[in-house]
């Protein structure tokens, strides 16, 4: 967890200075976009190797190396001037332009947390790891703002300012590899290492479950891609007039009731169970957002956004905590990686047709359409997998 945390503040720290520093550089628009979707590529390049063979070589080396190369190419990346260099520093570095802490390192982290924990505190590790993860990206966005105010008072130019911010940011990823090593030893399970690395190392019964899984969270993270932050504050902008001196304080609030929600879904699985915990939280969420443009005051949307934010988080990790469940020790560092790489194939893809569904229908319609995906996707998943209980709800567990 606080490899997490340090990982988490670099990343926050990224995803506010990258394109600035970019843009300081003197790198024209289109490399700029192509700087950081090459580096969102490795990511999930990145993802899809740990998730076939993370396992086989080890979680411990795997994430020093994982770690090594996040620190090294965001440090090229912010010590670079040419364009190639840029690029093939943020692939093979991962380099996260969004902010958020996604990636190979945290499916191994999730995988190493689920075998050390029982399966009733799962929930409970899973729900602080996440806590961790915003708390941390959080304040590294925070800190972001800092070095470039300070520069500007002492004369230190903007570009001067960023570079070194970036390169203490890769050195919060590089202060990951000591922690990394230091931790126990993977336990041993028999299996055959022979298995070719592109095979997929999954049961037949795995195979359906985890499909089903991953076909339904791709559904979910489209509808999320429709209600990016920004597509929510230009809505916020144009519906009402709203600036950034009043959605930066709502949406700073919006992220304290995200993060509080994490320990309330921990205590209501506990009551209800993992899969009605993420459907009787998600499911108001959905149908608060259908309501949202039809609020005719400011005050009101606000606050029912905010109602929102309360809730639309609380199946993060009792998702991770039920995936980790349901697939076996040796299934679910791969398990976790393909559910989290179509989570971010569908966040990358569904900011572009929001915007065209503004072009097309008017400015509610990504509210309504991103609001009814997730609603299929609440409903689907309580239809399909109700009945598949994590071990500590099964009567044999609880009796």
């Amino acid at each position: 967890m606080i490899a997490a945390g340090l990982r988490s503040a670099a990343l926050g720290l990224t995803g506010v200075l990258l394109g600035l520093h970019l843009a300081q550089l003197g790198v024209p628009v289109q490399t700029l976009g192509l700087v950081i979707g090459v580096g969102l590529a490795g990511m999930a390049t990145g993802t899809t190797v740990v998730a076939l063979r993370g396992d086989h070589w080890g979680k411990r080396r795997t994430l020093a190396v994982t770690a090594s190369l996040a620190g090294g190419g965001l440090a090229t990346v912010a010590l670079g001037n040419s364009t190639g260099v840029l690029l093939a520093a943020a692939f093979v570095g991962m380099v996260n332009g969004m902010g958020r802490d996604r990636g190979p390192a945290e499916v191994l982290e999730q995988s190493m947390l689920a075998e050390r924990v029982t399966d009733r505190d799962r929930t409970g590790a899973f729900a602080r790891y996440a806590l961790v993860q915003d708390v941390a990206g959080a304040l590294g966005a925070l800190a972001a703002g800092v070095p470039a105010l300070i520069g500007s008072r002492v004369g230190v130019a903007p570009l001067v300012a960023f570079r070194w911010s970036l390169v203490g940011g890769a050195m919060l990823m590089l202060a990951t590899v000591p922690l990394y090593l230091g931790l126990p030893a993977d336990p041993r399970r028999s299996g055959d290492t022979r298995r070719a690395w592109w095979s997929v190392p999954l049961s037949p019964v795995a195979k359906r479950r985890v499909g089903g899984l991953a076909g339904l969270f791709a559904v979910d993270s489209l509808g999320g891609g429709f209600l990016a932050g920004s597509i929510i504050t230009y809505w916020f902008f144009r519906r009402f007039g709203l600036g950034a001196e009043v959605l930066g304080p709502v949406f700073f609030v919006a992220k304290i009731l995200n993060a509080l929600s994490y320990v309330a879904a921990e205590r209501l699985a506990l009551r209800i169970g993992l899969i009605r915990t993420m459907v009787f939280t998600h499911l108001p969420s959905s149908l608060a957002l259908c309501a949202l443009p039809f609020i005719p005051s400011v005050w009101p949307a606000v606050a029912l956004f905010l109602a929102r934010e309360a809730l639309v988080q609380m199946d993060v990790p009792t998702r991770q905590s039920y995936i980790a469940a349901v697939a076996a020790p040796s299934e679910r560092t791969f398990a976790l990686g393909v559910t989290g790489l179509v989570r971010n194939l569908g966040w990358a893809v569904g900011p572009t047709l929001a915007g065209l569904a503004m072009v097309g229908f008017g400015l509610g319609a990504p509210l309504l359409l991103g609001a009814g995906l997730k609603i299929t996707y609440d409903l689907s998943l309580f239809a399909g997998f109700r009945n598949l209980r994590p071990p500590e709800e099964t009567p044999a567990t609880t009796a």
